[in-house]
């Protein structure tokens, strides 16, 4: 590095982040500890820093160096981006880099830094097959996820005590802002933008404006397995919260196991004129609720309203309202020995997001005292539904089918 000084600052520096990456590929401890106490950079800290030509930080190198083909059962070449400077490690190599990402995660690493090809560190470990690497990501991302919703809280909190001010922005490791039980995918599409906007609807898909996929066809078996889970018996007060195109609501209606009664919550005036030209409106037993459920819920909670089955699918929403939603809502409209689920697509635009979320979801049902059972779907190939659509919502194999019922 002495030589890089007559080069200027920024050499010296990208020299810094150069050794850094190269240790942690290395899986060095010791000499990583001494970078991380020794250099200090202009944006970021040292655990975090990111090498120019292929994104990498050095979580991204401990993982990646683990590339041979004992591991993975592929040749290096086909793993995608190769790491900086992979040196030859001693022993088991995952055992090594489990112990140099505990290093950097201790220190503060951010989870879910992006390289050049889009992936994080946990998405390297997960195509590798390196199930311990992967399994700490993931730990670290559950561990970053549930901090922050409760310094999110706290925010509020001291917002309203100070008439609106920010304490700040939220550090950078957090899971997408929008990604309620339907995830956007994109961080600018809000709820209120969404109720806005024009949307464009066939018997395939229900787009808006912009061309996001807001719900699509072939989630009908989701829906009917769905369904199937919460109506145990006929007789039941139904609730649905988000119409879209239709798709559980048809099945509720057809199911062999008849609802009693069939209340409907929507919002965007789009979706309620194609509701009342498709007369749903005069089917028997079935209740259309105009509005936002944060509206519509505490009014239905006034009148004393129970149901046996509720299911919960809205559109660019973030997590902290669905956490809202049963926390604060189905606790006061569920029935003791009723079911309720979701549709369950928050962080399904990358397989170390949608496991993220299943263990942050899970806690905090159990903190509002619910449990959860969990039923693995496998889906099909899916490719060609996304033509004409700005971005995939779900990239994962398996859908994951919640059933929630409050505790014995």
């Amino acid at each position: 590095m002495e030589g890089s000084t007559d080069d200027g600052p920024l050499a010296v520096e990208l020299d810094h982040i150069r050794e850094i990456i190269q240790r942690a590929s290395q899986h060095d401890i010791d000499g990583l500890r001494k970078c991380i106490d020794k250099y200090t950079f202009t944006e970021c800290e040292p655990v975090d820093v990111q090498d120019p030509s292929t994104g990498f930080s050095p979580l991204h190198a401990a993982i990646q160096s683990c590339q041979s083909a004992t591991i993975s059962g592929r040749p290096p070449s086909e793993h995608g981006p190769e790491a900086c400077h992979v040196g030859t490690v001693a022993g088991d190599p995952e055992e090594a880099a489990c112990d140099t990402v505990r290093c950097l995660l201790e220190n503060g690493a951010i989870w879910n830094q992006l390289d050049k090809h889009d992936e994080t560190p946990g998405c390297i470990a997960y195509r590798l097959g390196l199930q311990k690497a992967y399994q700490l990501m993931v730990d670290a991302g559950v561990r970053a996820e549930l901090l922050l919703n409760r310094l999110d809280g706290y925010e509020e909190l001291k917002d309203d005590e100070n008439d609106g001010t920010s304490e700040g922005d939220r550090p950078g490791d957090h899971l997408e802002e929008d990604a309620g039980v339907r995830s956007a995918t994109e961080s600018d599409i809000s709820s209120s933008r969404y109720l806005s906007s024009t949307l464009s609807m066939n018997d395939m898909r229900l787009l808006d404006d912009e061309n996001n996929g807001v719900m699509m066809s072939w989630e009908s078996d989701i829906m009917l397995r769905s369904a199937d889970a919460i109506l145990w018996q006929s007789g039941l007060r139904v609730l649905n919260i988000g119409f879209g195109m239709g798709i559980i609501d048809s099945h509720i209606q057809a199911h062999a196991n008849q609802p009693a009664s069939h209340h409907i919550v929507e919002a965007h005036p789009d979706v309620l004129a194609d509701m009342k030209t498709k007369e749903w409106d005069k089917r028997p037993g079935v209740v259309i609720h105009a509005g936002k459920w944060q509206d519509v819920l505490p009014d239905l909670v006034a009148q004393g309203e129970l149901f046996d089955a509720i299911y919960f699918d809205t559109f660019a929403e973030t997590y902290s309202q669905f956490r809202d939603f049963f926390s604060e809502h189905v606790i006061g409209l569920l029935s003791q020995n009723g079911r309720w689920s979701y549709f369950n697509g928050m962080g399904a635009d990358r397989q170390i997001s949608y496991d993220v979320y299943q263990k942050v979801v899970e806690l905090d049902l159990f903190e509002s005292g619910f449990d959860v059972e969990w039923t693995d779907l496998e889906l099909p190939k899916l490719d060609k539904q996304w033509e004409g659509v700005r971005r995939k919502y779900w990239n994962v194999d398996h859908y994951r089918l919640p059933v929630c019922k409050f505790m014995n």
